[in-house]
């Protein structure tokens, strides 16, 4: 709730320390939420539904080493999950990751495929400088030639520019496209160019575009403002240590994290229960048929959960609606870790992974070589066998029926390892796999998608409806922590504004 949101109340019988806040969903966007409303005394119970928390941020045991199932990174932009990092006291675990960086896995002129390094100085595989040896390479002279011209067309018009395939095809060309941008929009965003969102796939692009009044301008001006080496950061041990730390936390603040609690509904209580914060003013009914009693609600849930919570409310025909525009969540994701005893893996003959243009033989998506992009995972693996690696491979694409769910492990092991055999361009065979796990995702990678901003605003307003309710996740907030966790912290301050304006603090 907003400043000025709802009805003024002036409550002095209830000390803030007998309100309490129910979080539905323990990913991030609800740890966090949990943990900025605890920290003013409000007693807060987070409610998750499967048997651990984290969402998106989630470990495995494979070969003895606890390695990342999620989000290995997040990005540094906007400083605010440094500053939460800092304020868990994990500054001294931040770790960057190999600047070798990624390659990528091209078809060639003569019907077959390449797997050549990455072009340097990009922004979602985007050039700054046509010219550059490494773009050259990926696109060839006519492709380099053609993505100059971007630089001697007319000036790109003041304004927001949304659909980013068309913005990089009419400016520099299809094989920028097909060639740099859509292998790293399908790696990151399991989406085509043409589904993205310019401000949410590649933000303060917009405003560059302004600035330089070309793309590749742009793109060299969103490099010059960024510090080396400053796009993301991880930490030391996993990004899951940011949720122990999360979770840490909220307990010694007095919060509650129940998992294996799943909610079946949400009762808005009777008005005349809830005109001030002398009651309560929600119900949460559990699938067991426990209920909670609370004066604030704050639904952190996946999207198909929270969509059916909200959409099951009373008088909330305007919510339905708003939940209606919002576009289809992203495509199934399945992760493949491989740990592999492989001498020719050694020299890191890839660089620190390999991402996939469409229309190759490999069926992956993306490869990462998490040894070699993380040094800490390549001191413990090295532990247990001079020849140890740790690789990550990723199937699923916007659109693309789900491949891989039909699979069994062993067969979805043998289709991973084939796929990293050609992405490395050296055999890998059965006898080398040491361990394997498999990670399936469902409707948890956060959106990026054209329309996707406009439909989350539309939704946050007709909530506004509702007294004590705020919702929070990367389905609404999109891109990642540095989106989630500024989001899920402004829904905690609304509420926070509301505790400071309604009760009698201490």
């Amino acid at each position: 709730m907003s400043e000025g949101h709802g009805p003024e109340r002036h409550v002095s019988e209830r000390h803030v320390s007998e309100l309490h806040a129910v979080v539905v969903g323990g990913g991030v966007a609800g740890l966090v939420a949990a943990r900025e409303i605890a920290k003013i005394g409000v007693r807060v119970t987070i409610l998750e539904a499967t048997d651990a928390a984290g969402g998106a941020l989630a470990q495995v045991q494979v070969a003895g080493l606890t390695v990342d199932s999620g989000a290995e990174s997040y990005a540094t932009r906007g400083g605010h999950v440094a500053a939460l990092v800092h304020d868990l006291g994990l500054d001294d675990q931040i770790v960057k990751p190999n600047p070798q960086g990624a390659w990528l896995r091209l078809p060639d002129a003569a019907g077959g495929e390449l797997t050549i390094p990455m072009p340097k100085g990009g922004v979602l595989g985007i050039p700054s400088n046509p010219f550059a040896d490494d773009v050259r390479l990926a696109l060839g002279w006519g492709g380099a030639w053609r993505a100059y011209l971007d630089r001697v067309m007319p000036v790109l018009a003041i304004g927001r520019v949304h659909n980013l395939g068309r913005l990089v095809e009419r400016r520099m060309g299809r094989k920028v496209l097909e060639r740099l941008v859509w292998p790293v929009a399908g790696g990151v965003y399991s989406a085509s160019p043409y589904d993205l969102e310019v401000d949410l796939a590649a933000p303060g692009l917009n405003k560059a575009l302004t600035r330089a009044g070309s793309l590749s301008g742009a793109i060299a001006l969103l490099r010059g403002d960024a510090k080396p080496g400053s796009a993301v950061s991880g930490l030391r041990g996993g990004m899951y240590r940011l949720v122990e730390a999360l979770i840490d936390s909220v307990a010694t603040l007095g919060g509650e994290l129940r998992t294996g609690a799943p909610v079946a509904t949400i009762e808005s209580l009777p008005e005349a229960d809830t005109a001030s914060l002398a009651a309560p003013r929600w119900r949460t009914v559990l699938a067991d048929g426990e209920t909670l009693d609370s004066d604030f609600l704050v639904l952190a849930a996946p999207e198909s959960v929270t969509r059916t919570l909200l959409a099951e409310l009373p008088g909330s025909e305007t919510l339905r609606d708003a939940l209606d525009q919002v576009p289809d969540g992203p495509a199934p994701i399945e992760l493949v870790t491989l740990v592999l005893d492989a001498p020719a893996l050694d020299s890191y003959p890839r660089g620190t992974g390999i991402l996939v243009a469409p229309g190759s033989s490999v069926r992956a998506k993306a490869m990462t070589h998490s040894d070699a992009k993380w040094s800490w995972l390549a001191e413990r693996a090295a532990a247990d066998g001079p020849h140890r690696h740790v690789i990550r491979l990723s199937y699923g694409r916007q659109g693309d029926a789900d491949s891989t769910a039909a699979l069994g492990d062993a067969e979805l092991v043998a289709q991973a390892l084939a796929d990293a055999s050609l992405l490395f361009g050296t055999p890998l065979t059965a006898e080398q796999v040491v361990d394997a796990a498999r990670t399936p995702w469902r409707g948890t990678v956060p959106v990026a998608t054209i329309g996707h901003r406009q439909a989350a605003e539309r939704v946050r307003e007709a909530v506004e409806q509702f007294e004590g309710l705020e919702v929070a996740g990367a389905w609404l907030s999109g891109t990642g922590l540095a989106s989630v966790v500024p989001d899920a912290s402004a829904a905690a301050s609304r509420v926070r504004h509301a505790v400071v304006a309604e009760t009698s603090m201490p």
